[in-house]
């Protein structure tokens, strides 16, 4: 997760430095999300075979690649190396969105399961941390080395203390049943709403939060002419809001079911558009944001912590490549499309194209809470 948040800072500005064309100067970045969209159903077919903690050597793998990939960038100045870098690291993040699965798998209770996804997405404290701190500080602790190659170096280390760690990890044994059916086919598993409702409402989540947060720089800083510190504290603030909620958001699963908490997650989102609509000052993407943050965190989580759910033992990889399919997909669609639908149909062209999204993710999330409570049957 740091290395994402080190790529932002430092992948931008070496980008916005060595590409062909300004318009490309957000190619690296897209390129993260890109290939973990592209990685997500290999990735999960890998792990099925070899097991996730040999599997996931190969993820820590594609992470060092991205580090050497970016230190030779910035070496060589090359635009392409740098974009190199971004898909290496997309692929290592498909990789360490399995560790959520991971974590669910470890746990007999699915009553915890909430506050597990707690103590996993809290990380995205830290990492907002740690991320930009070694983005920020890797040219001066390595003065001799090319500008913005220090920081890849400080990644490389990083990135070996996760693999130290990681070693303690002991993966859950999985019972299947020998005499149980095979398992169903995947068809039959995405048209069970215990399927589609975590997985769509994740996947608009995941859309909607990146298709407005893409856009957001563009709006203030080309568009509306603010200055770039006001820019960066309202992105800033945007990414603390998508995780310190993790520290209360399981415990609220748990207290009052993931249903409602999905539901006020969609209903945050419906504020965003309110707000967002409501004129393009300083304090109106500020609370856009930060709302925004919130609601991803409630609709991911509570997607993620419902999934489990919808398959049985010998289905689970299968199905958990299919739903990261769709949520990264998502993301990808909605990263790559938000620049020019922000400069086509503009900021409020974009916060009603949203809307669509935002009542089917609440009417999903409303029926998850029924069936909770038992008025409703999925």
């Amino acid at each position: 997760m740091s290395a994402g948040s080190m790529m932002v800072l430092v992948g931008g500005l070496l980008a916005a430095q060595i590409a062909p064309s300004p318009k490309l100067a957000t190619l690296p970045l897209a390129m993260i999300i890109v290939g973990t969209a592209t990685s997500t159903i290999w990735v999960a077919m890998l792990l099925r075979k070899f097991g996730r903690k040999r599997g996931s050597h190969v993820g820590f793998a594609f992470s060092l690649l991205a580090a050497l990939l970016g230190y030779l960038a910035a070496e060589h100045s090359s635009f392409t190396l740098l974009v190199a870098t971004g898909l290496s690291m997309g692929v290592a993040v498909a990789f360490w969105q399995q560790f959520r699965f991971a974590a669910l798998e470890s746990i007999a209770d699915p009553a915890l399961y909430g506050p597990a996804l707690s103590v996993m997405m809290g990380g995205g404290l830290l990492a907002a941390i740690i991320g930009p701190e070694i983005g920020a500080r890797g040219d001066a602790i390595f003065p001799n080395l090319p500008p913005f190659a220090g920081p890849f170096v400080l990644l490389t280390g990083l990135i070996g203390i996760a693999i130290i760690i990681f070693q303690f990890y002991r993966e859950t044994p999985i019972k299947v049943d020998p005499t149980a059916a095979p398992g169903r086919p995947l068809r039959e598993i995405i048209r069970s709403p215990r399927f589609f409702i975590p997985s769509l409402c994740a996947a608009i989540g995941f859309g909607v939060m990146s298709f407005v947060m893409t856009a957001t720089p563009i709006t203030m800083y080309e568009v509306c002419g603010f200055e770039l510190g006001d820019t960066k504290r309202v992105i800033q603030s945007h990414i603390v809001a998508m995780f310190l909620p993790s520290l209360i958001s399981g415990g609220l699963m748990k207290r009052f079911g993931i249903g409602r908490v999905m539901s006020v997650g969609a209903a945050l989102y419906a504020a965003v558009v309110v707000i967002g609509l409501g004129g393009q000052a300083l304090m109106h993407f500020w609370g856009s944001l930060i709302l925004l943050g919130i609601g991803w965190n409630f609709l991911f989580m509570g997607g993620t912590a419902l999934l489990p759910q919808s398959y049985r033992p010998n289905e689970r990889f299968k199905v958990q490549a299919t739903n990261d399919f769709f949520v990264f997909g998502s993301q990808a669609v909605a990263s790559l499309s938000s620049g020019w639908f922000v400069f086509t149909f503009g900021w409020t062209g974009l916060m009603f194209a949203c809307l669509p999204f935002l009542l089917l993710a609440l009417g999903l999330s409303l029926w998850q809470s029924r069936w909770e409570t038992g008025s409703h049957s999925v």
